[in-house]
């Protein structure tokens, strides 16, 4: 089905963002990416609607039809992760409006949003597109307003997480893009279902290998599997809670599913599951990540940063479930791309809330909470319940598909790295339920000098009400992952569609 609603959903965020920097107010900063999270996200469902309904949806760019002209092509993969970026995009922006002013400068506010808008638009336009160079755009745009965003932070060590992630994200597009060129070398095509159909008299080739091996690791380092994540515990420890909310939820993911889609669609299954031991290397690397990943979050001390090793060892999940080549494990790593995208972004709420009232993200922060701040330490309890997978939340959805994929295949040392993974999540969630039950709460003199990125008034930080935004994103997000749990067949129903059009023959 023909529709102009793909090119919309980027389209909209693209023209918005340079409309901020020429108004250069705050709060009509704000207001516009606002306005733009909620456009592409009423798009995005409209798509996914249509996709269940009509199949396919296609877009050509200036009219100029494939493989000559650019196109934008949705179905019911891409169509679940526009809504996921988009959503998260609208989840955040209530806690935007004052979190954001909070930690960032008021004449540099324009410009966050700014940045923030155009990642939205390099995500989005990474999950729509059809075109596999034009992927490559939109990474960059992605990729290179984030490191703007990550710089943003409160500490210099926030321009030294940045410098990093700048080194290994250009690592990481260079070797994508010299994936795609070989690609083209070997096929003379950049769409993507036209470089499917003139791979298989390809299969064999050096050249074709070489470009698998390339993109693969590209893709690796943007995901930040295990061992090319470097980038990731910094970045997202020091960067304003807004950024580390909204990417953590959204940049990772879209990265896997490019990694899913040029796995399943584009280089073809017969390359990366069998003629290469593509898939195999993934799932070992996955269940590392897992393992290694909960190992380094027992040990953190700073909230965001238990966080950030956590989502390694969530990206594991998701790397895995690509890994097994079937429609299965596809429908698996889609599953927990959006249940986790959902949970990770709660958790960093919290963490926002927490550099709100005290300056800091210390696991110190939690002591006492239950009876200071019952409904945050509730909406912390809820997204730590779906982290380790507990029934009736979107984690155990997540585990259970994942589970059910790799039983089904009898990837028995996956399913043991799981559980590990799982028991190992119990632990450093129920380091911060003991300290927040068991521990001291800090006094004043302890709060304002509990971190050395605090300002000289967070002693007093505490004493603030919690902006009425805070709570909004807070309880949605917390609502969400209680829904998906106990709710959660029309997306199960859609990420097995998703994996049997991706891989249906596997």
């Amino acid at each position: 089905m023909n529709s102009q609603l793909p090119v919309l959903v980027v389209v909209i965020p693209l023209l918005i963002a340079p409309l901020i920097v020429l108004l250069r107010h705050p709060l009509a900063a704000w207001g516009l990416f606002t306005a733009a999270a909620a456009s592409s996200f009423a798009l995005s469902v409209a798509c996914l609607i249509l996709v269940d309904q009509h199949g396919l949806l296609q877009a050509f760019l200036g009219g100029w039809e494939p493989p000559f002209g650019i196109e934008y092509r949705v179905d019911h993969a891409n169509a679940l992760i526009l809504c996921l970026v988009s959503g998260i995009a609208l989840l955040v922006s209530p806690l935007a409006l004052r979190s954001a002013a909070d930690e960032i400068s008021e004449p540099r506010l324009y410009l966050f949003y700014s940045c923030l808008t155009l990642c939205l638009t390099g995500l989005l336009g990474m999950a729509a597109t059809g075109d596999a160079f034009n992927v490559f755009v939109f990474l960059e745009i992605s990729s290179l307003s984030g490191y703007a965003l990550i710089a943003m932070g409160r500490s210099r060590l926030a321009l030294l997480a940045s410098f990093r992630y700048l080194i290994l994200g250009t690592i990481g597009g260079t070797f994508f893009l010299t994936g795609v060129g070989l690609l083209y070398a070997v096929t003379g095509t950049l769409n993507m279902a036209d470089l499917a159909d003139r791979m298989v008299p390809a299969y064999g080739s050096r050249v074709l290998v070489a470009a698998a091996a390339f993109i693969v690791i590209g893709l690796a380092i943007k995901i930040a599997l295990f061992p090319l994540h470097a980038w990731l515990p910094g970045a997202y420890a020091e960067a304003p809670s807004l950024v580390t909310a909204f990417m953590a939820a959204t940049s990772t993911k879209v990265a896997a599913y490019i990694l899913l889609r040029f796995a399943a669609t584009v280089i073809g299954p017969v390359v990366v599951f069998s003629a290469l031991p593509i898939g195999e290397l993934l799932g070992w690397l996955a269940c590392i990540a897992m393992v290694a990943g909960s190992i380094a979050a027992i040990y953190q001390t700073d909230f965001k940063r238990l966080l950030a090793w956590s989502s390694l060892a969530q990206i594991g999940y998701i790397v895995l479930g690509i890994s097994l080549g079937t429609a299965a494990g596809a429908s698996a790593a889609l599953t927990h791309m959006v249940n986790h995208g959902v949970i990770k972004c709660g958790l960093f709420i919290v963490a926002a809330v927490l550099i709100w009232r005290h300056g800091h993200a210390g696991i110190s922060s939690f002591a006492g909470m239950p009876s200071r701040a019952p409904l945050l330490f509730a909406a912390f309890v809820i997204g730590a319940l779906g982290l380790i997978g507990v029934p009736g939340t979107a984690g155990f959805i997540s585990k259970w598909v994942l589970l059910e994929a790799l039983i089904e295949t009898a990837h028995w040392p996956a399913v043991v790295a799981v559980l590990v993974s799982s028991l190992l999540a119990v632990i450093y969630c129920w380091r911060i339920v003991e300290i927040a039950w068991f521990g001291t709460a800090p006094t004043s003199t302890q709060k304002a000098t509990a971190t050395a990125t605090a300002t000289a008034g967070d002693a007093h930080h505490s004493t603030r009400p919690l902006p009425a935004g805070a709570w909004i994103s807070l309880g949605a997000a917390s609502i969400l992952v209680i829904y998906l749990g106990l709710h959660s067949d029309w997306l199960v129903e859609l990420t097995t569609a998703a994996g049997s059009s991706l891989l249906g023959a596997q």
